[in-house]
């Protein structure tokens, strides 16, 4: 399989995915300089990039692609989180219309999804008892709803037939000659009510290879020629590509490092650094090219924290809490001051602002109440200990996470579901494993890191540990 791939994980990802039998297809100059890879203009089965936070990366691919991606990067990467979309993307649909309003209409598409069609598009197509084709746009990957078009295309790696389109050829196709050519041939093939849509590895595809994939594809189109009265709705009729969304935990970083290490001159917390983004990745990036002209590496590790340390929080400096729960929501549970933070450990405080109850605790949660977390660096695990105004303990959690990572302006894990709560009177209570057992089904977390979960609660519920905690406070 052929994988494209960009962004600040690239080296360290295509040798793991060389390693595991891909091929990279598209290779930047920078890639083909590592790794002695030559050109190869190939199209790709599997696309990979940064996510917009640089937490991790998005993927895009054929269904054995993103199969193959999954089980290597559970494999390799222990605490890696793997958000998979259910749609298929640019898949095509016998949808059941459930709703309609002025401005647009809702299609279920599978028994747990429902898509938005925009009202025009319903106008004038022919529908079965409310089932109708549509297709998976790629607006809003990821999200909860699909946005749909009846105006459906059919994806091939070299050539798109396009319903009601007069065909067209890539722009990225820069020479007129090829363009004229293709557009030619596209006229030649087109079937009668589609058109083809040249992609950029068609200029250089030889003709017969065209002509056997556009074949390919009008049967395809040809087959849903009637196909809301052949299947029930909701029903997946042409399958397209899928999408997951991956993040990478401190270890997932520190492993790619390693990685990244038998290629290139790489300093540890690389993948870390290039996260932060801004004068942190700068100033990892002059480190290491004094690594590469030859300077020591102790020596380059101590002008780079000497760059990187005014960048990072220290006692008495506010910081975001980012708290990112494994269907990768963000909850910022507000701004805390850091009270201790060294290389072992890390403590900070936080005001609650609003009144509630503290679920597990069976207490109620009042604005003015003081929040202490604790943790040390690398363990799996926060504490934190509510207190009333008058400084009477509540009771704590012990949130299952992982390892905290301390960024210039924010405290970040993911949260791994599970919680044990010690009450006031000495009772403890696990919470939520089921909601991890749910996420391993899904292979959302590895099976490793789920059974790392269940030795963390093993002994933060151990009777040695709960004693020496509570003897703290009750």
């Amino acid at each position: 399989m052929r994988a494209k791939i960009r962004g600040i994980y690239t080296t360290a990802l295509t040798k793991l995915l060389l390693e595991n039998g891909f091929q990279i297809v598209q290779p930047s100059q920078t890639i083909k300089t590592r790794f002695g890879i030559p050109d190869n203009i190939e199209p790709s089965d599997l696309k990979i990039k940064d996510r917009h936070d640089l937490q991790g990366v998005v993927a895009l691919g054929t269904p054995e692609a993103i199969k193959a991606l999954h089980a290597i990067l559970h494999s390799s990467l222990e605490d890696a989180i793997i958000r998979k979309w259910s749609v298929s993307v640019d898949g095509i649909y016998n949808g059941a219309i459930i709703n309609e309003n002025d401005d647009a209409v809702q299609v279920k598409i599978r028994e747990d999804v429902v898509g938005v069609l925009p009202k025009h598009e319903v106008q004038g197509e022919s529908q079965n008892k409310n089932a109708i084709l549509v297709q998976v746009l790629r607006k809003r990957i990821g999200k909860k709803t699909p946005i749909l078009t009846t105006q459906l295309k059919v994806v091939g790696n070299y050539a798109i037939l396009a319903k009601k389109s007069k065909g067209g050829v890539s722009l990225k196709i820069k020479d007129i000659s090829k363009r004229a050519e293709l557009y030619a041939l596209g006229k030649q093939l087109s079937p009668e009510g589609w058109g083809i849509i040249w992609r950029e590895p068609a200029a250089h595809t030889p003709k017969n290879v065209l002509e056997n994939e556009v074949a390919s594809l009008c049967k395809k189109a040809k087959a849903l020629t009637g196909a809301t009265y052949l299947s029930d709705a909701p029903a997946l009729l042409v399958e397209g590509l899928y999408f997951i969304d991956v993040e990478f935990p401190s270890l997932s970083k520190a492993k790619l490092d390693a990685l990244r290490a038998t290629v290139s001159p790489t300093l540890e917390g690389h993948h870390f650094y290039k996260s932060c983004g801004g004068n942190v990745s700068l100033a990892l990036e002059m480190a290491e090219k004094l690594l590469e002209k030859g300077r020591s590496k102790s020596e380059v590790k101590e002008l780079l924290k000497m760059q990187v340390h005014p960048e990072l929080p220290e006692v008495g400096s506010t910081v975001d809490v980012e708290h990112v729960k494994l269907n990768g929501r963000v909850l910022r549970l507000g701004q805390a001051i850091i009270e201790v933070i060294n290389s072992k450990e890390l403590r900070y405080s936080r005001t609650i602002r609003t009144d509630g109850f503290y679920d597990g605790l069976d207490v109620a949660k009042e604005a003015g109440d003081r929040a202490i977390s604790e943790t040390k660096l690398g363990e799996w695990y926060i504490i934190t200990n509510y207190f009333s105004k008058d400084k009477l303990w509540k009771g704590a959690y012990i949130n299952i996470n992982t390892p905290v990572e301390i960024y210039p302006f924010e405290v970040r894990y993911i949260d791994l579901e599970v919680d044990v709560c010690i009450r006031p009177d000495g009772e403890t209570k696990v919470l939520d494993m089921e909601k991890l057992e749910k996420a391993s089904e899904k292979g959302m977390v590895s099976e490793a890191l789920f059974e790392k979960v269940k030795d963390v609660v093993a002994a933060v519920t151990e009777k040695g540990f709960i004693e020496k905690f509570s003897a703290k406070f009750i």
